[in-house]
Formats: structure tokens, C-alpha cells, sequence
């Protein structure tokens, strides 16, 4: 009995009993997301846009994707993407690409609305995934002071403080995020497209994520009070802009008074 009495007051019983805890609450979190998204993916889209995206898909992704989406060397598996990476990536014209190099361009869309949400339901339906923002999520009408904050602490080091672009190592940049539509702001945030980290939910809420929309849209708008806003690559490049065109101009004006003298 005393043998006994030892083994089940063992430290590492604790432990062991601590860490089957967590795994089984870890375990839950991640069934009751994925059953989330799988809703949330799911739920916008008929039999009958599914089995269109369907037929899209094998003629003209299936080359690289794989039947099935599974994936190819020449491209990656689209199970559990979610209908938002499809919606952003064809929406936006990177998918297909034009060629193989370190980063998909942006350019005119190759499918229309209608045929991009078939290819999105069909590749929700694969698997889940972030799901298509909702309107109210997309009415540029949230915090833009708090917005402002989340997009410098979480986006500025790439995309720069004005929302200009910026380069990224070989060859790749983060592209300027003017004139780019809320809806696609928002799945390039829920996604990670190419270099751009994921911000699920747990990482920026769907309401900080309508904040940064609002922040940057209202930079948008505004424009430039101040006068030519030079790209907006921060006072650094823009003071030595304005030093070199400076010294260039008293250079010039310097030689043109000797020239006259002499």
C-alpha cells in the first residue's frame, strides 16, 4: 500500500496529467476553428457554383495545381486555402502568372466575377479555409486612429509608413496599397499571399482588420496637404531628394555665372 501511495503521488503524474490538459484543449480549439471556417467558407456558395469552379479549375489550373488541387512541383496544394486566397489571387490577376519568377505581378484579372467565385467555392470546398469577408467588414467605416496603429506596428516594416511599397529581398517587394479594393486588403491579411505573414483572427480581429482598411482608405483620400509627397519613401530619401536637387541647382547656377564672367 505504501509502494502504491508513492506512485500515484509521483511529481511527473502531475505533469503528464498537465500536458494531457493542454492537448486536449489545444485539440478542441482547433476542431471548433476548423469547423468555423469550414461554415464560414461553405455557406456563400450553391452545388452549382462548386461544380462550375470545378470544371474552371481542371482547365486551367490543373496544369500546375494538379487534378484535384493537390499540388505539383511547378504548384502548391490548395486544400484548406480558403475561398479568400482564390477571391484574392485571381481577382487581382496574379493567378494564373504570366511566368515563373520570385513574385506573382499584379495585372487585369483573366477570369470575370461570376467565374471567380466558382473557383473560390470549389476550392472551399476542398477544405477550410478563410472565408470571403463580409460586407459590413468592408464599409471603411471603422477606427481609422486604431487602424492607423495596427498598420504601423503589423504592416509599415514592409509595405512603408504611408502605405507605399517597399522592396523585400531578391527581387521580391511589397507592393503599394493604393487602389487596392478593401476586400482584397482584407484576404491578403487573412491569407498571406507570396511573402506577406498570416493575421488570422487571433492575430488581428476582424474589427482591427475593418480598422486598417478604414485608415487606409482615409490616407487615400487625403492625398498629399503638404505638397508633392516624392513616392512617400520617408524623410530620409526624401531629405537627400531635396539636398542633391539643391546642390545640383547652385552647382548649375554657379557654373552658368562663371561661364557669363568669363
Amino acid at each position: 500500500m505504501k509502494a502504491l501511495s508513492q506512485k500515484r503521488r509521483h511529481p511527473l503524474a502531475a505533469i503528464a496529467l498537465l500536458l494531457m490538459g493542454l492537448l486536449l484543449t489545444g485539440g478542441l480549439y482547433a476542431v471548433a476553428t476548423t469547423v468555423n471556417e469550414a461554415k464560414a467558407s461553405t455557406a456563400e456558395f450553391t452545388a452549382s457554383d462548386t461544380q462550375e469552379g470545378e470544371k474552371l479549375f481542371e482547365a486551367n489550373c490543373a496544369t500546375c495545381h494538379g487534378m484535384g488541387a493537390s499540388g505539383t512541383q511547378d504548384g502548391p496544394s490548395l486544400v484548406g486555402v480558403g475561398a479568400a486566397a482564390v477571391d484574392f489571387q485571381v481577382g487581382t490577376g496574379r493567378m494564373p502568372m504570366q511566368m515563373n519568377g520570385p513574385q506573382a505581378y499584379k495585372k487585369p484579372a483573366q477570369f470575370n466575377d461570376t467565374q471567380t467565385h466558382q473557383l473560390a467555392a470549389y476550392v472551399a470546398s476542398l477544405g477550410a479555409g478563410p472565408a470571403i469577408p463580409s460586407e459590413e467588414l468592408l464599409d471603411e467605416k471603422g477606427n481609422a486612429a486604431e487602424g492607423g496603429e495596427l498598420f504601423r506596428v503589423n504592416c509599415a516594416m514592409c509595405h512603408n509608413a504611408a502605405a507605399a511599397g517597399g522592396a523585400l529581398t531578391r527581387g521580391k517587394f511589397a507592393p503599394a496599397l493604393a487602389d487596392v479594393s478593401g476586400k482584397h486588403i482584407y484576404e491578403a491579411m487573412a491569407t498571406g499571399p507570396q511573402n506577406m505573414p498570416v493575421f488570422n483572427d487571433s492575430n488581428i480581429s476582424p474589427e482591427g482588420k475593418r480598422n486598417i482598411i478604414t485608415f487606409l482608405k482615409q490616407i487615400e483620400a487625403n492625398g498629399s496637404p503638404g505638397g508633392a509627397d516624392l513616392g512617400a519613401l520617408g524623410p530620409v530619401s526624401e531629405g537627400l531628394f531635396v539636398w542633391i536637387a539643391g546642390l545640383g541647382v547652385i552647382i548649375a547656377f554657379t557654373i552658368w555665372l562663371t561661364s557669363r564672367t568669363s
